[in-house]
């Protein structure tokens, strides 16, 4: 009973695995090479607690290749040396299949190392990782490797490893079973798609069941209690939490108000309230900008609320920010214009500044045209005058599209009155 029960109850055939049908159904390309029997190197990425492992070692333990296998957050290049040293011995007769978890672990010295060996086929290598492989492993790596996702699983494919580890572990002790109404699918849905976590509540579930000497009775109060808070996957510093920022940020932008708070309570639910008031600051500006300039006011005085006041509090300004910027107009003009101009800048075309433009109040003797001849704009009717003021070699060059909301097509009619246009 020592060893944990989501490791007891392993799948042993791969139709026991749950969810995955993308790739583990029947037919499909995962499926298919695992029944081939032909390994290549794969690398297995998506959250934790969703299979990578079961099917990694399900694969390693049908195979007749010797199985090694490393995890990444403890594994020395001492380690990895020694498994190549084997490819040589009568180990290795039949290749060697490595499998390496948590990959994204190893430095790129480690993750070199394998090079060699897994380009000639005495290494097949079988890794998996929780953070995206196209930023966190060796691009090298990478491209001798067929990368495959596993999707978060729905409450429904949890639901029948949690039937199935009740089960098994009130077999184990030889006791007969008792589950309230709606204990798995409590489960199912409270451990947001993680099987693993589903099955560890189960046990604690079990171990602090009613036990009557022959019958173990699990209650719903125990089980909610016990259920760890979960439903929502989130990690400040990996890709759940910018695929959340992200998703919120396209709501807005989108207009679509429901979903954006759904992606807020996700952080707030989180915690994070820096990251939600940080977007939320950006979004007023570059997403909703002209076409309602009062929107950025508003949003800094909900996110100066929401920081003084704290949670659970602070989701109150918060959500008037984010209704109020995914319900309004939407303009990214000058979010347009400001990049076009920095990438006038960064290409070198920049130029020197108009004479008349200049912090200059006398000329010295080398100046061909004497005198600064600024035009002051408000000594002169609406407080406009025609003159240059962008740099001769950008002369005429247009960064600003006025967009076609109402206050932009405002301006846009007053300033073509005013200058003739």
């Amino acid at each position: 009973m020592g060893v944990p029960l989501a490791e007891r109850i392993r799948p042993s055939t791969l139709d026991d695995i749950v969810g995955q049908p993308h790739l583990m159904g029947n037919g499909k390309p995962l499926r298919r090479i695992i029944e081939s029997g032909k390994i290549p190197n794969m690398i297995f990425y998506g959250p934790s607690g969703i299979g990578k492992t079961t099917v990694a070692r399900f694969i390693a333990e049908h195979t007749n290749m010797h199985m090694y296998k490393l995890n990444g957050t403890s594994a020395s290049i001492a380690d990895i040396k020694a498994i190549i040293a084997e490819t040589e011995t009568f180990a290795g007769f039949n290749g060697i299949l490595l499998y390496l978890d948590e990959i994204q672990y190893l430095n790129k010295k480690q993750q070199q190392s394998l090079l060699e060996y897994i380009e000639n086929g005495k290494i097949t290598l079988i890794s998996s990782t929780t953070e995206n492989p196209y930023f966190y492993v060796y691009n090298a790596i990478i491209s001798r490797s067929t990368v495959f996702e596993f999707k978060p699983l729905t409450a429904a494919e949890v639901l029948p490893a949690v039937k199935r580890a009740f089960q098994i572990m009130a077999d184990e002790l030889g006791l007969k079973l008792r589950l309230e109404s709606g204990v798995c699918e409590y489960i199912s849905r409270g451990c947001g798609g993680d099987v693993r976590k589903s099955i560890n509540t189960v046990e604690l579930c079990l171990l602090a069941a009613d036990n009557d000497g022959e019958c173990l009775t699990v209650k719903m109060d125990s089980v909610k209690q016990l259920t760890q808070r979960s439903n929502m996957r989130y990690d400040r510093a990996g890709d759940e939490h910018y695929d959340i920022l992200s998703a919120l940020q396209k709501s807005i932008r989108g207009s679509d108000e429901n979903a954006a708070i759904h992606y807020a309570a996700r952080l707030i639910e989180a915690g994070d309230l820096i990251s939600l008031c940080r977007r939320l600051l950006v979004i007023a500006s570059e997403d909703v900008g002209l076409a309602y300039p009062m929107a950025a006011v508003i949003t800094k005085s909900c996110v100066d609320s929401a920081l003084q006041l704290g949670l659970p509090e602070a989701r109150i300004p918060l959500a008037e920010a984010v209704v109020l910027l995914a319900t309004a107009p939407k303009s990214n003009s000058s979010y347009l214009a400001m990049d076009a101009a920095l990438a006038d800048i960064r290409h070198g075309d920049v130029g020197d500044f108009p004479r008349h433009l200049q912090n200059k109040h006398c000329d010295g003797e080398g100046a061909k045209v004497k005198g600064q001849h600024y035009l002051y704009p408000h000594d002169f009717p609406n407080h406009w005058v025609k003159q240059q003021y962008l740099p001769d070699k950008l002369a005429g060059k247009v960064y600003y599209q006025y967009g076609e909301n109402k206050n932009e097509q405002t301006a846009k009619n007053y300033w073509s009155k005013i200058k003739g246009e």
